[in-house]
């Protein structure tokens, strides 16, 4: 996505890993909704860079949320720009390691009971083949226990809302990865060597097209390690390509054995927690940042880039000039970092910090 005509104020909001209430606190903070949640920025752009879900309890009220300020905001003649990050892509792969109990929980409704009633009874064949795979001794009654634990109350819901044709992972898909918007690039991860000389819009088809294949690809852009969602060699001086929660860092522990039917009558996949990609090559030697700032600005025709995904707890930083901004701040109370936002006034960057709301009185 890129957008050349000149913009007056763009707010940008890092990594908010499932803390609604950290969000509306920035973006009543920077003026951009009332007390209520309604748009009152009026001609502004929010940029939030990606990561909204997964570790907190409420990935979900921050995604509607973002969707409706689409609508509002478009109609103020402002713009909300949601872009893709390593998290929506995990979710859309079916990499769920990091969805807290509290996500699953809010998309279960009355019916969820029956539901998870129902794909267990049409794919139970399999569901049971495969665990006696794991320990043939297992009873059907242990089974469908086991089965249930891995699957609580709204993860089916959660699987169907976000597959391709589902109501949040058409959005997703959707979304950009990357974003060019006067002057300034904008990016989850980062552009590293790899991706330098590929233009904004073949970014955003490729991580399209591998969002709706769900491809768990190691080489896949939204996989890759180099690629925009994953990459912290912006970040991170003489950074080798590995992290903790890179597609190849093995699935999560306590994981069931998976099943290996699709899906039936609509539900989703039987089975346990995905297979995730085997470990790539660890990455090549990098130059150093500030010669790879350089050189993605030169490429892109941009004067600065703001990346995300890579926590800096003590808050916004603005490098080499401000030429390099990092965003992503801990903002969501599972990292404890400092709430902020950056907001962009006629091209001129300036950090913000916000007090964090207390938590609700039990």
């Amino acid at each position: 996505m890129a957008i050349s005509s000149p913009a007056h104020r763009i707010v940008a909001v890092g990594d908010l890993h499932g803390d609604f209430s950290a969000w509306r606190d920035i973006a009543r903070a920077a003026q951009l909704v009332n007390s209520d949640g309604h748009w009152i920025g009026g001609d502004a752009i929010l940029v939030q860079t990606g990561d909204v879900v997964d570790r907190g309890p409420d990935s979900l009220k921050i995604i509607q949320d973002l969707m409706r300020l689409q609508h509002e905001a478009q109609r103020a003649h402002g713009q909300v720009i949601a872009m893709v990050g390593n998290h929506e892509a995990m979710n859309m792969t079916g990499d769920l390691r990091y969805v807290s109990a509290a996500d699953y929980a809010s998309y279960s409704g009355g019916r969820s009971s029956q539901l998870r009633e129902n794909v267990y009874t049409a794919n139970k064949t399999v569901i049971e083949a495969a665990y006696h795979q794991r320990d043939p001794q297992m009873t059907p009654d242990a089974i469908k226990q086991a089965w249930f634990e891995a699957f609580p109350l709204g993860r089916i819901e959660h699987q169907i809302a976000w597959s391709p044709e589902g109501s949040i992972g058409k959005w997703i898909i959707g979304n950009p990865a990357v974003v060019l918007l006067d002057g300034i690039l904008f990016v989850h991860g980062g552009i590293s060597p790899a991706y330098v000389h590929m233009p904004v819009e073949e970014i955003n088809q490729k991580v399209a097209a591998a969002l709706t294949a769900k491809s768990t690809a190691p080489e896949a852009i939204i996989n890759d390690p180099m690629g925009p969602l994953w990459y912290r060699g912006l970040a991170i001086p003489n950074w080798d390509g590995g992290s903790t929660d890179t597609p190849a860092a093995g699935a999560a522990s306590g994981a069931t054995p998976a099943a290996a039917a699709g899906p039936q009558s609509g539900a989703p996949a039987a089975g346990g927690p995905p297979t995730v990609a085997p470990p790539v090559a660890a990455a090549p030697a990098l130059p150093p940042i500030e010669d790879q700032v350089n050189a993605v600005l030169s490429a892109f025709g941009a004067k600065r880039i703001v990346i995300a995904h890579t926590p800096l707890l003590s808050g916004i930083a603005m490098l080499y000039g401000d030429r390099l901004i990092r965003i992503d701040t801990g903002i969501s109370s599972v990292y404890g970092g400092k709430v902020t936002y950056l907001d962009i006034l006629d091209g001129m960057p300036v950090a913000h910090v916000v007090e964090r709301s207390p938590p609700p009185s039990k």
